[in-house]
C-alpha cells in the first residue's frame, strides 16, 4: 500500500530500491507471502491516472517531462559528437510506464549465450516459463488476426496468464499494418486501449496488502553495510524524502531494481565499484570492484519518413497536435476507447537479417569478410564470439526494422526533447532500422558523491566497426523496402522524405546518414553484468552482488549480453526469475 515517510517501519524484511518495471514484479510476487514485509523506494511519483501513462498515443509527451530523468551522454565521436537522450521513468512503473509500448520477446540463441557466458540456470529453457508468467496475450478477433497475419501465434502464447495485458496494434479497415505483412511475404522472408504496464499490473491490484510498503519520491542516495566483513551485509538504506534524509533498517535483503544507469550509480555512491573512481572522490571502499558500471550496451535506431498517398491515414495530424484531429480522437477515445489514441509508437515490426547474407540478397561471404574484418576490436573476445555465433545461425537477427504510423524529425539539435517536433505539413508513414547485436561497450559512473548529479554515460556508439557497418545495410535496406509491393503503392511516388539527406541507395551515404542521426533505441543494459567475476561480473547467477551476502541487482542492468529486441518483456522475465531465486534462498 502507498506509505507516507512518517508511517514507515525502522526494518523491513526486504527494501526494494527502485518501483519501476522489476521492482514492482519483485515486490509483488515476494508479498505473496503474507509474513514477508516489503518496503519499495521510489524516487518518482505515483502516475497511475495520468493520462500521458494511461493513453497509449500519448506517450510522446512524457520523455523530456517530469515523468523523466532526462539523462544524456557525453558527445558521442562516432555520431558527430552528438550528445543522445537517454529517457528513463521517474515515476511509479518506471521505464514501463513512458515507453513506446513494444513488446518483443528475444531469440532463444540470445539467452542461452548468457548461460554460455558463465550463468549456469540461464539457459532458454530455464527462463522462457518466466516470460510466460508476466503477461496475457490478448488476441483479437479472427478477421483482425487475418487481416494482420497472425497466424503465428500458438496455443502456448495463447495459454499465458498474467497480470501484465499485451494486445496487438491495428484493425481490419488499417491497410498499411496490413501491408506491411505482405511486402516481407513478397521479398521471401519470414516475419516474426490503455497502457498496461509494471504499476498497473504488478502494484494496483495488490496495493492494499498490508506487507507491501510503498514509497514515492523518495531517492536512495546509500546503502549501508557491515563493517570488517569479508563478505559485507547491508543493513540498511538511507534516502532522502520531504527535504530530509532517513534510514530504514533491512532484516533480509536489498534488492537493487533502479536501471541501467541508477544501479551501478548506487553501488558506487555506497562504496562498491573501482577503487580509483571511489577514492578520488572521497568514497571509502566496501568492494573493490572495476566492472561496476562498465559492459554499457544499447540499441541505435534510425528511420527514413515517406509522404503517403492521399487518403491514407496516418498520425500525423496528432503528432502537430492539430486542434480538428484532436478533439476528433480524444472524443472517440472518451466515448468508445477506440480511434488513433489507442496506438501507441511502433505499429509493426520485423527481424532481418544481415541484407547482404542470404540467398536473396547475396552470400554469408559478406558476413563472415566484415566479423574476421572487425575482430581485433573486440575488447572481451568470449564476448565478441558469442555475438558472432548467434550472428551465423540461420534463424538469427542482425538487424531488425519497423513502421511507424507518422513522420520523425531526426535532425533536431539536442536542446529539442524528442524527434516529433518541428514536424512538416503533410502525411507520412517512417519506415526505421534497429540495432540487434551491439559490438561496442561503454560505461556509466558517478562523478561526485552527491547522488543528484546525474551520471557520466558513455554509450561509445560505432566505437566498433562491425555496428555501423550491419546497421548501414539495413538503413540501406529501408530503401528496398519502401520500393515493394503492396507497401509502395502507400506512398506518393517521388513524394517527400523528412530530410533531403534521407536517400540511402548509397552505403557511404547509408554510414554517414547513421552518424548523423542514429538515436538511442532507449535499449540500456549490462552495467552490472551477471558474469564470473574476472570476467566482467557484478553480480553471480542469483543476483547477489560480489563481495556482499544479501545486496542482489534485478533489473536491466545485469544483462550480461544485450538481448536482440526490446528490453521490457526480457526485464519481466528478469524480475521473475529473480523472485523465484530469492524466495527459494529464505
Amino acid at each position: 500500500m502507498s506509505t507516507l515517510v512518517k508511517d514507515l517501519a525502522k526494518f523491513y524484511d526486504f527494501v526494494v530500491v527502485g518501483g519501476g518495471t522489476s521492482g514492482l514484479t519483485v515486490a509483488s510476487r515476494l508479498s505473496e507471502k503474507s509474513d514477508i514485509q516489503v518496503l519499495v523506494l521510489e524516487a518518482g511519483h505515483d502516475h497511475l491516472d495520468d493520462p500521458r501513462v494511461l493513453i497509449p498515443a500519448l506517450c510522446m509527451q512524457a520523455p523530456g517531462s517530469e515523468l523523466d530523468w532526462q539523462f544524456m551522454t557525453v558527445p558521442q565521436e562516432q555520431l558527430k559528437q552528438r550528445r543522445v537522450r537517454q529517457p528513463q521513468g521517474q515515476l511509479l512503473g518506471g521505464s514501463s510506464a513512458i515507453n513506446n509500448q513494444a513488446f518483443i520477446s528475444p531469440s532463444s540463441a540470445g539467452i542461452d549465450a548468457w548461460a554460455k557466458l558463465g550463468n549456469a540456470g540461464w539457459t532458454w529453457a530455464e527462463i522462457e516459463p518466466y516470460y510466460r508468467k508476466f503477461y496475457t496475450l490478448n488476441v483479437p478477433d479472427e478477421a483482425t488476426s487475418q487481416h494482420l497475419g497472425l497466424d503465428y501465434i500458438t496455443d502456448t502464447d495463447r495459454e499465458a496468464r498474467g497480470p501484465v495485458q499485451v494486445s496487438y496494434t491495428g484493425v481490419a479497415q488499417d491497410p498499411l499494418s496490413k501491408a506491411w505483412v505482405e511486402t516481407f511475404q513478397t521479398l521471401s522472408m519470414a516475419w516474426s486501449e490503455t497502457r498496461s504496464y509494471s504499476a498497473s499490473a504488478f502494484y494496483a491490484p495488490v496495493m492494499e496488502r498490508k506487507n507491501l510498503s510503498v514509497l514515492t519520491a523518495a531517492q536512495v542516495d546509500k546503502i549501508h553495510f557491515e563493517e570488517n566483513e569479508r563478505d559485507r551485509a547491508a543493513t540498511s538504506v538511507s534516502f532522502k524524502c520531504e527535504g530530509k534524509t532517513f534510514t530504514v533498517g533491512v532484516r533480509k535483503e536489498v534488492i537493487l531494481a533502479a536501471g541501467t544507469f541508477q544501479s551501478p550509480r548506487l553501488l558506487e555512491l555506497s562504496g562498491i565499484g573501482n577503487s580509483q573512481i571511489l577514492n578520488s572522490l572521497g568514497i571509502p571502499v566496501m568492494v573493490d570492484n572495476e566492472n561496476v558500471g562498465e559492459n554499457l550496451q544499447d540499441h541505435l535506431m534510425t528511420g527514413i519518413s515517406f509522404e503517403v498517398q492521399d487518403g491514407v491515414m496516418t498520425g500525423d495530424s496528432l503528432m502537430r497536435q492539430e486542434p480538428e484531429a484532436m478533439a476528433a480522437a480524444t472524443d472517440l477515445y472518451r466515448n468508445h476507447q477506440a480511434g488513433p489514441l489507442t496506438v501507441g509508437g511502433i505499429a509493426s515490426h520485423a527481424f532481418m537479417p544481415l541484407p547482404t547474407s542470404r540467398p536473396s540478397f547475396g552470400t554469408n561471404s559478406v558476413l563472415e569478410d566484415m566479423l574476421l574484418k572487425c575482430s581485433a576490436h573486440s575488447k572481451n573476445e568470449f564476448q565478441y564470439d558469442e555475438s558472432c555465433k548467434r550472428l551465423r545461425e540461420q534463424d538469427e537477427a542482425s538487424g531488425a526494422l519497423f513502421m511507424f504510423l507518422a513522420q520523425s524529425n531526426l535532425h533536431n539539435n539536442e536542446s529539442v526533447k524528442d524527434y516529433l517536433q518541428n514536424l512538416q505539413p503533410g502525411n507520412f508513414i517512417s519506415l526505421g532500422a534497429c540495432q540487434t547485436h551491439v559490438f561496442s561497450r561503454g560505461s556509466s559512473h558517478i562523478i561526485s558523491k552527491d547522488v543528484s548529479d546525474t551520471p557520466c554515460i558513455d554509450p561509445r556508439y560505432f566505437s566498433h566497426p562491425l555496428d555501423l557497418e550491419m546497421f548501414s545495410r539495413h538503413v540501406q535496406f529501408i530503401e528496398k523496402l519502401a520500393r515493394s509491393s503492396p507497401l509502395s503503392s502507400h506512398l506518393k511516388p517521388n513524394g517527400k522524405r523528412n530530410h533531403p539527406t534521407a536517400y540511402v541507395d548509397d552505403l557511404e551515404a547509408a554510414k554517414d546518414y547513421c552518424r548523423t542521426t542514429a538515436l538511442s533505441c532507449y535499449h540500456p543494459a549490462g552495467t552490472c553484468a551477471m558474469l564470473p567475476r574476472d570476467e566482467g561480473g557484478v553480480v553471480n547467477n542469483r543476483l547477489t552482488v560480489y563481495g556482499t551476502r544479501n545486496l542482489r541487482v534485478v533489473d536491466a542492468s545485469i544483462m550480461p549480453l544485450i538481448p536482440r529486441s526490446n528490453l521490457q518483456s526480457t526485464v519481466y522475465a528478469v524480475a521473475e526469475r529473480a523472485a523465484d531465486l530469492i524466495k527459494a534462498d529464505l
